[in-house]
């Protein structure tokens, strides 16, 4: 029998293994804030989309590059989150989110700075997601 940490080394050291379940986990990702759009309203979808932003990043690194280290891919993730918030400050994301939906889905908008305490739930959630798994 194989114990379940061995079972986790043989999931990381196969990268197959890695992208597969990492994109299985942003398509779910995906249903999820999806799903707490069209259920939830105010403060608890805005916050819960913003963790679930960073998260959805997060498995989108492995799914890139299956052998990151998962605190590298947290970081990663974290940065582009806080790169595009800190972008809201300029006229560009505003800009670009007039002209396409899929820019106001990926850059939003305008600046929030509580958006930076949620993204950082999201980088974490990840973290212990896989130390979970």
């Amino acid at each position: 029998m194989v114990s379940s940490s061995r079972a986790r080394v043989v999931v990381r050291d196969d990268p197959r293994r890695t992208r597969s379940a990492a994109a299985v986990s942003a398509a779910l990702i995906v249903g999820a804030g999806l799903a707490l759009r069209a259920l939830a309203a105010g403060e608890v979808a805005k916050y819960g989309g913003d963790a679930l932003y960073t998260l959805l990043l997060f498995a989108l690194v492995f799914v890139a590059a299956p052998r990151t280290a998962p605190v590298k891919a947290a970081a990663l993730a974290l940065a582009v989150s806080w790169g595009v918030e800190f972008l809201q400050l300029s006229d560009v994301p505003a800009y670009l989110a007039r002209e396409s939906t899929a820019a106001r889905l990926v850059l939003g908008s305008t600046f929030n700075a509580p958006d930076l305490f949620w993204y950082a739930v999201g980088a974490a959630a990840g973290l212990l997601a896989l130390r979970r798994a």
